[in-house]
């Protein structure tokens, strides 16, 4: 039998009459590789935004990579309300369900890594992941959420998403007309006990030092019933994130169900800031209506552009961010 590299030079001059160059067999096997690449969109971050995206996209048969870390903000989260079909169920299991359903568009790819850098091309963009690999697209979105930065007060990151919550919309129903607290302080602490209000008559305003609120809201949080405690808060006990009482520096404590908390926040990449795209006072990616930042061709959905922090919302905005994107993508080549 000849050996590999002899035979596959006969073959060719059997074929063609002339020798074909084995250099050149492998040039072309590179460039298939190089050309897997190439994608009409890249979207970075995989959870519901990103995948509501890609399944727009994937239906107007665009070919897509979706580049997710794994790390949705709302991991902690026993259940996800207030999403029709969908209340009361895990946020895992929403989202696993969702890219087994992306899945089914052959068009769409998913690598499982970090986006490290993106830059803009001749005619598109070029992204980084920490492997080294680099791929290529026309557009890319970027559904990467917000990372929240906790207080230091131990317990309080354990029971975030569980009993320690951000939004009375995703769970105030389920802890409703139970003994709440209000972590904040001033005009941010009076606005969310207003509101808070809603839910519950149990309800205490913890400021965590001295209260900066003006003597006209707190007669109108005395009004309501609302208390407020300035003591320092030392920790948060609790049992599998489900708290049972605040402890205070004085060693006094206090017994809660549930706590609110208004906490800062960073964008959970910066990535879209380093390619130019403009962020709004708050911190959230500037977008217009049809989810384009101010870089063109960039898009952003879910957390990292809307202060609206549900479930639901990630999914429109994904859904909208696939719909325009692939809307420009046909009006630049029709």
């Amino acid at each position: 039998m000849l050996p590999r590299r002899d035979f596959i030079k006969q073959t060719c001059m059997a074929l063609t009459g002339m020798a074909l160059p084995l250099p050149l067999i492998n040039s072309s096997v590179q460039s298939s590789m190089k050309d897997d690449t190439q994608y009409d969109v890249i979207i970075i971050g995989g959870s519901y935004a990103g995948l509501a995206a890609a399944m727009a996209l994937g239906r107007s048969l665009r070919k897509v990579l979706v580049i997710d870390g794994g790390e949705p903000c709302n991991r902690q989260t026993p259940h996800s309300h207030n999403f029709l079909t969908n209340d009361g169920k895990p946020p895992a299991a929403i989202a696993r369900l969702a890219k087994q359903q992306v899945q089914q568009y052959d068009s769409v790819s998913f690598l499982d890594g970090r986006a490290t850098t993106a830059i803009k091309t001749g005619d598109g963009f070029k992204v980084a992941v920490q492997s080294g690999q680099t791929f290529l697209a026309k557009k890319l979105v970027f559904a990467t959420g917000i990372k929240d930065v906790l207080p230091n007060i131990p317990g309080l990151a354990a029971s975030w998403g569980i009993s320690v919550l951000h939004c009375p919309y995703c769970h105030g129903y389920e802890v409703r007309q139970q003994k709440t607290g209000i972590l904040a302080n001033g005009d941010s602490g009076y606005e969310f006990a207003a509101l808070i209000a809603n839910w519950t008559n149990d309800l205490t305003l913890f400021t965590n030092g001295k209260t900066t609120l003006s003597r006209p809201q707190t007669a109108a949080l005395e009004k309501h019933n609302i208390n407020i405690v300035e003591h320092k808060i030392e920790r948060l006990d609790h049992k599998k994130g489900r708290l049972q009482q605040i402890v205070f520096n004085d060693g006094s404590t206090a017994a809660v169900q549930a706590l609110y908390a208004r906490v800062p926040f960073i964008q959970h990449t910066d990535i879209p800031e380093s390619m130019g795209c403009a962020l709004t006072t708050e911190g959230y990616i500037k977008v217009d209506a049809g989810q384009k930042t101010t870089v063109p061709g960039v898009f952003a959905c879910g957390d990292n552009a809307s202060r609206m922090r549900t479930v639901v919302n990630a999914v429109a905005t994904g859904t909208t961010t696939g719909i325009m994107v692939n809307k420009e993508l046909i009006e630049e080549t029709f």
